[in-house]
Order: structure tokens, then C-alpha cells, then sequence
């Protein structure tokens, strides 16, 4: 597994200390503003040994908030909350990533106190928010092109705020049925404007996206999370491969630091995409990718080894196990991930 332990440069602002990266983990443990915390500043501080941290998903604007107590990246508190994140990563030696949130349709009103949420079109996710299960979702308003143009604006200034807050990058989140996954999708986007039907349409709003943050943090600094198989939130359509096929060749196009896999468990494969999400972002996509969803670091090497992708993204072990990294280099057994480990920051 030394694959794993050999250094990676990103480009010529960002080398990483090795291919193991942190996963974005959602914690719900900001405070009631949702500035992050000392015990989050402690608890990623812990895991600074990773190539690199990419943060708990962070919310853009208010708006964007669809669980409780997940950090923000809007305000002049929030951006003080995780200077401390980062001055506490970076003290340990590590780097860390922003990863860029707004949850569209899974956000809902009763966290900002508004009348609606946001979405490509009115079609609402079904059930209940988790955590706070008397919250049904609710009927989403199709957003009109002005607020289309304010959601790129809101992006680009969250990133410049995650530079500002001393982050590494961002990586913005465009996987896993949020707001920027929903355009990308038939089962969430049947618009007939400019976003919606055709593949170069339903790209229009994640390439706006991509191209401000890039324009103004620098491609270097900008990473993105994507989920061609619809699996979670979203329903499937085999149309959707289209979409995809003219968005990451599109992304293939821009000097982005790295492309990365959004899916829980690797081992599903997609009709539509002729295999894993995995096999198939490899084939359309020659740059530096991100592999995650359920890699052990030894089939997690073999796959790097493989070509199958550059760097391994690691979840739930993280949570289990903050050493993970010298634990895998030392060859030592890894404390096994429990759901009863998410009550507190370790």
C-alpha cells in the first residue's frame, strides 16, 4: 500500500502530503448561528494527517440549509469559526478543503424562515428531514433566471470567503441529489428554458458555478463532487447519461484540481452509465479523480495502482478512527465505524 504514502501534486499551487483524503462528513454540530465551533476545530484538527481534509458540506447562503446545525460559509461569524478550523489543520501540518453547499429542494423553510426553497423546478423530494422527522419536505419553487444568477454570485462569493476563513480550496457540491445535481437530472430538472432538456442546457447553471468560483479563487483552488447515478434523492433516468457525457467533457476542458466521486458504496453499478459511477467517470475524464464508497485502504490501493483513480477519499473510518492514516501506515487494526459515534465530535 505505499501507493498510498507517496506525495500528489494537484497543480503548482498544491501538493498533498499523500493520496488519502478526509471525505466531507456531515456532523450537525455548528452552534444555533452556525459558526463552527472549538470542538470542530479540535476534531479536524485531530485528522490533519490526511493528504487532505475536505470540510463537513457548508452552506453558501441561508437558504441553502436543509439539516440541522450545519456550518455556513455567509457570514463574518462563520468565516471567524473556521479560521480557527483551518489555523488548527494547518498547525498540524494538514490542508483542508471548503466543500461549497446549497441543498435545493432538500433544504427547508424552517431554517431560514422563509416562504420557500429554491430548485430547478417544482418537484418536491419525498419524506422527512432527517434528524427532525416532523419536517415533510415541501413543494419546491422553480427558480427564475435572476436567482439563478444570484445562487452563481452567492457560490463565488462563498468561495472567496473560504480563502478569507484561510481554507486551502473548495470543493463545491454538485453530487448527491442537492441543489447543482438537480439540474444535472430529468427526475429534478424538466425545465424549458435555457437550463432545462437538452444536456448543454441542464450543465449551463453547475458550468456557471464552476467557471465564477474558478475565476475567482483560482482553477487550482477549485475541486468538484459529482454523482452521474442518481442513488440518493433523486430518481433515475437513462437519459441522464447524455447530461454527463457533455458535462465532463466540458469539465475535461478547465484546469480544475480535482474531479470527485459522489457515492456512498462504489460497488453499485448503473445501467445507464455501463458499470460504477466510478469506471465510468475514468472513462470521460482523464485528470486527477477522486475515488470513495467503501475502498478499504488495501482495494483502495489496488485501485490506484489500476488507474482506476489517483487519490482515495475516506468516510465513516475517519470518524472511528482520527489516526487513521498513521493506523494504515503502521499496519495497526482500525476501530469499526458505529452510527452511535455520531452523537460527539472524537
Amino acid at each position: 500500500m505505499d501507493n498510498l504514502f507517496h506525495p500528489f501534486k494537484l497543480n503548482d499551487t498544491l501538493t498533498l502530503k499523500n493520496r488519502i483524503l478526509m471525505a466531507p462528513l456531515t456532523r450537525c454540530m455548528a452552534d444555533d448561528n452556525l459558526v463552527p465551533t472549538q470542538a470542530m476545530a479540535d476534531y479536524y484538527a485531530r485528522r490533519a494527517d490526511a493528504g487532505l481534509i475536505i470540510s463537513e458540506a457548508t452552506i453558501i447562503r441561508a437558504d441553502g440549509q436543509g439539516y440541522p446545525n450545519t456550518p455556513g460559509l455567509f457570514s463574518s461569524a462563520q468565516i471567524q469559526g473556521w479560521r480557527k478550523v483551518t489555523d488548527a489543520v494547518h498547525d498540524k501540518g494538514g490542508k483542508i478543503f471548503a466543500q461549497l453547499w446549497h441543498t435545493g429542494r432538500v433544504a427547508h423553510p424552517h431554517f431560514f424562515g422563509g416562504e420557500y426553497v429554491l430548485a430547478p423546478s417544482a418537484i418536491a423530494v419525498e419524506g422527512t428531514v432527517p434528524r427532525m422527522r416532523e419536517l415533510v419536505y415541501t413543494l419546491p419553487k422553480e427558480a427564475s433566471k435572476k436567482e439563478i444568477a444570484k445562487l452563481v454570485e452567492d457560490y463565488s462569493q462563498a468561495a472567496a470567503n473560504a480563502i478569507d476563513a484561510g481554507f486551502d480550496g473548495v470543493e463545491i457540491h454538485g453530487a448527491n441529489g442537492y441543489l447543482i445535481d438537480q439540474f444535472l437530472h430529468h427526475a429534478s430538472n424538466i425545465r424549458t428554458d435555457e437550463y432545462g432538456q437538452s444536456p448543454e442546457n441542464m450543465a449551463r447553471f453547475p458550468l456557471a458555478v464552476v467557471d465564477a468560483i474558478s475565476n475567482r479563487i483560482g482553477a487550482e483552488r477549485t475541486a468538484l463532487r459529482v454523482s452521474p447515478g442518481a442513488y440518493f434523492n433523486m430518481g433515475t433516468d437513462a437519459k441522464d447519461r447524455e447530461v454527463f457525457d457533455y458535462f465532463l467533457a466540458e469539465l475535461e476542458n478547465r484546469q480544475l484540481a480535482f474531479l470527485h466521486l459522489g457515492i456512498f458504496d462504489d460497488s453499485m453499478t448503473f445501467d445507464y452509465l455501463g458499470g460504477t459511477a466510478s469506471s465510468y467517470l475514468r472513462t470521460h475524464y482523464s485528470k486527477t479523480l477522486v475515488g470513495v464508497g467503501g475502498y478499504t485502504p488495501e482495494s483502495g490501493s489496488q485501485a490506484i495502482t489500476e488507474g482506476k483513480f489517483d487519490l482515495l477519499a475516506i468516510g465513516r473510518p475517519f470518524i472511528a478512527n482520527p489516526d487513521y492514516v498513521a493506523k494504515v501506515k503502521a499496519g495497526e487494526p482500525l476501530v469499526e465505524y458505529s452510527d452511535a459515534m455520531l452523537g460527539t465530535l472524537v
